[in-house]
């Protein structure tokens, strides 16, 4: 019986101190974190700063107070102790709150001041005691790079310094177009180079060297050969100071143009093709040898110091040289020579009149290719054509081309013949029913129309 009643105790004692493993292992959480107001002004009647921290852990919280301090990127420090709000102290409370308040010297300088705090613990009774996080902050604003901490003015400016924009950025790698080109007669935008971490501010552009780069505050122009010397920024602000990128480049003598020296390709004819016929040579002093361009790929296309013919007709080739960091692109040179097809011929006639009553007249023609013939009018308002049907339409002069196309040896060959159509096509009557109420009448005419008072029926 006594030993029953030793155990009973022995459980007693170790389920006021036991802690589960779960919460043993559980760093303290910060709640929140608050401080109010979140912007002063050292001129303003009150710099007086409300602070609230909340801490919980299953365990409690076994620190009485923290040491909050309030800093600047330059260093400028305030602290202040933060004081748990129970009282009096229970350290197995789980959640507690600390506050405190600070108030802010005139004469601190501006800017943007964030918060950091002693760690606290958990109440180690009957456990492991562990530290809280860093202080996570909540955003507060969207004034970028101040989004977070206390802001501190004077008289309505933050002075915030802040790095509002980077750059250069210049990239070999990218080729010259991705890089600026210090020539005269060229040009220079910050913005292709530079890049803008503030949205609300825009970058300005300045020369300090107008007779060699002017500028009208967003490009440059490079005028003439010397040193040049320019200014990226951003404005001051009420939030943030002005921030400047100054540089000085060398511009030298202006790009040229290459010029190229194209020679002529005689006529070729059509036999064997497909084959291949050497051409010149060109060399430009931007890139060396220069390729050509087939214009009319159906017929030829440039390879190398060759063009290959595919077809009949008129091969263009084209020569041009591409833009770059010391030269610029050259004129375009044009080169054309004909292939000449063999000739093929096209007979073809009609009769030299044709009554309208007739109505169609077929359509023959015979070529020396044996090729197939197609064929159209040039009079359609008194002839039409449909495959190898002529429609006679209405007395006048009717006009018929006769086209074989050709192919890549054989140029196309046509032929027009002339036919005149004569009489007068019949006049067409009709009837119509017209109604005026319940009476009707029939009328039959070439071009019957109702009488007053009556109405076609639809």
């Amino acid at each position: 019986m006594r030993i029953k009643s030793i155990a009973i105790a022995v459980a007693l004692v170790l389920s006021t101190f036991y802690v589960p493993s779960a919460q043993a292992a559980q760093k303290p959480v910060i709640e929140s974190f608050t401080f109010t107001p979140n912007e002063i002004d050292v001129l303003a009647a009150s710099t007086k700063i409300e602070i609230e921290l909340v801490v919980s852990h299953p365990n409690g919280i076994e620190n009485v107070s923290t040491l909050v301090t309030l800093s600047s990127p330059r260093n400028d420090t305030l602290a202040t102790y933060l004081i748990r709000t129970d009282s009096p102290v229970n350290k197995s409370l789980a959640k507690v709150t600390y506050r405190g308040s600070i108030t802010v010297p005139r004469d601190l300088t501006t800017g943007v001041y964030n918060f950091k705090f002693e760690p606290l613990r958990n109440n180690g009774t009957g456990g492991d005691q562990y530290l809280t996080d860093a202080l996570d902050p909540k955003k507060i604003r969207t004034l970028v790079g101040a989004e977070y901490g206390l802001l501190v003015r004077s008289g309505g400016e933050l002075n915030f310094n802040y790095d509002t924009f980077t750059g250069p950025t210049y990239d070999s790698s990218l080729g010259f177009s991705a890089n600026p080109i210090w020539k005269v007669g060229e040009t220079y935008t910050p913005s292709k180079y530079y890049s803008l971490l503030v949205p609300s501010l825009s970058l300005g552009l300045s020369s300090t060297t107008p007779l060699v780069c002017s500028s009208d505050g967003k490009q440059l122009k490079f005028l003439k050969e010397g040193s040049c010397n320019f200014v990226v920024s951003t404005p001051k602000t009420n939030d943030y100071l002005a921030k400047t990128s100054s540089q000085t480049v060398t511009i030298t003598a202006a790009r040229v143009k290459s010029e190229l020296i194209v020679g002529k390709i005689a006529n070729q004819t059509a036999k064997d093709l497909p084959k291949s016929v050497s051409i010149f040579q060109v060399y430009s002093a931007s890139e060396g040898y220069v390729f050509p361009q087939s214009e009319t790929p159906t017929v030829c296309t440039g390879s190398g110091f060759f063009v290959r013919i595919a077809s009949g007709g008129t091969c263009t080739l084209t020569y041009q040289t591409k833009e770059t960091a010391t030269f610029l692109a050259s004129d375009l040179y044009k080169v054309s020579f004909e292939v000449v097809r063999d000739p093929q011929t096209i007979t073809f006639s009609l009769p030299a009149r044709a009554d309208i009553s007739a109505k169609n007249l077929p359509l023959t023609s015979t070529t020396s290719s044996g090729g197939a013939v197609t064929y159209s009018s040039s009079t359609a308002e008194n002839c039409s054509v449909s495959g190898s049907t002529l429609s006679l339409l209405k007395s006048g002069s009717c006009s018929v081309t006769a086209t074989q196309v050709g192919t890549t040896t054989l140029a196309p060959a046509s032929a027009t013949s002339t036919v005149v159509i004569e009489g007068v096509v019949p006049a067409v009557k009709k009837t119509i029913t017209c109604y005026k109420g319940k009476t009707s009448k029939k009328l039959t005419g070439t071009n019957p129309k109702c009488p007053a008072g009556y109405k076609l029926k639809k």
